[in-house]
């Protein structure tokens, strides 16, 4: 793999000169393993790394030479930032007043991971679940929304109902109150993944959302919470996940829980949701962040970005956590959450 990985750098390197950070973006290893990657180039002479800018050597570049690296400009899509999804139709007209209520949403904070998706990048989802049919007259669960999910998929006027689950006492004031002020058929209530889970909201939805921790215990919590609201075979499930905090063991890991809770991956989209800079986001205690202290630079790019997974119940949907579960901080963090304050 590791090979693969410096093969990515390679190539963007060659492009030009470019900052840490977006070089994250152009490569889909875990943080450990790319730093861990670029540590060993420069060691070998191949990167030079500084003031938070890496560019190749001339023994890098007669590498690049050597393989027969080609200057290619980054492929992905302008227009639509490599979703493959233009915002048009009834969806310009709900990022309006989704943007309007997002200006006023409650600032993340880092004892609970928090962190949300762009504005864009909501609407996007709300059109992918729509697009597969998701969306209209359904009912839908959300586990834990930082990215007010709930709000902006109400405002489309197709779901049937959503309801809402999230730790954070703020946010569920807030999506009430925006509820109530739209007049949406939104529903929050304070939970916490950890707690046994509430009997009247099991097999009640259609859907589940989440965007959830990305540590073994904490993805077969939040996973097991959205599995145990649905109604049956034929219900789907969407989640983000990134590569950046979850290796490709942990992608294994995961998709057996995914399997043996009886559903399919019928998508995944890469890169689908970036996390902005944003003042009332997850970078405001970017020094905080383990990458960020191995680095020793700045967050000057948009580079955490995560896949967003779509599965289908094919059998009756089995959650693996159904009771109480404690675990704490190691719901939050593992050795590979380098993008999660300490």
């Amino acid at each position: 793999m590791m090979r693969r990985i410096k093969n990515q750098v390679l190539q963007a390197l060659y492009r030009r000169e470019m900052s840490v950070y977006e070089l994250i973006d152009e490569q889909d290893a875990s943080l450990p393993e790319f730093f861990e990657l670029i540590q060993s180039m420069e060691r070998e002479g191949l990167i030079k790394v500084e003031n938070g800018m890496i560019s190749l050597t001339d023994k890098g570049l007669k590498l690049c030479e050597e393989l027969g690296v080609k200057k290619v400009e980054k492929l992905t899509c302008d227009c639509c930032e490599g979703t493959g999804y233009a915002i048009k139709g009834i969806f310009e007209s709900t990022l309006k007043e989704y943007s309007e209520i997002a200006k006023d949403r409650p600032e993340a904070i880092e004892v609970y991971d928090q962190g949300f998706i762009s504005l864009d990048g909501v609407i996007r989802r709300v059109e992918f679940l729509f697009e597969r049919g998701d969306l209209l007259k359904t009912e839908i669960f959300v586990v834990g929304d930082d990215d007010l999910f709930s709000l902006a998929s109400a405002l489309t006027g197709l779901p049937k109902r959503v309801f809402v689950v999230d730790i954070d006492e703020r946010l569920i004031d807030f999506i009430n109150k925006k509820a109530d002020e739209y007049g949406l058929p939104v529903e929050a209530q304070v939970y916490d993944v950890q707690q046994a889970f509430p009997e009247e909201l099991k097999g009640k939805f259609d859907v589940f959302v989440t965007d959830p921790v990305e540590t073994i215990p904490g993805l077969k919590l939040f996973l097991s919470r959205g599995v145990s609201t649905l109604k049956g075979v034929g219900c789907s499930g969407y989640f983000g996940l990134t590569t950046l905090e979850a290796s490709r063991r942990k992608w294994y890991e995961i998709q057996k829980m995914i399997h043996d809770m009886g559903f399919v991956i019928t998508d995944i989209r890469r890169k689908f949701n970036v996390y902005p800079q944003d003042e009332k986001n997850f970078f405001r205690f970017q020094e905080k962040l383990p990458i960020v202290k191995k680095l020793g630079a700045k967050v000057d790019y948009n580079w955490y970005k995560s896949s967003l997974y779509r599965i289908e119940a094919v059998k009756e949907p089995k959650p693996l956590v159904e009771g109480e579960m404690r675990i704490d901080e190691k719901v939050y963090k593992d050795e590979e959450s380098w993008a999660t304050p300490y």
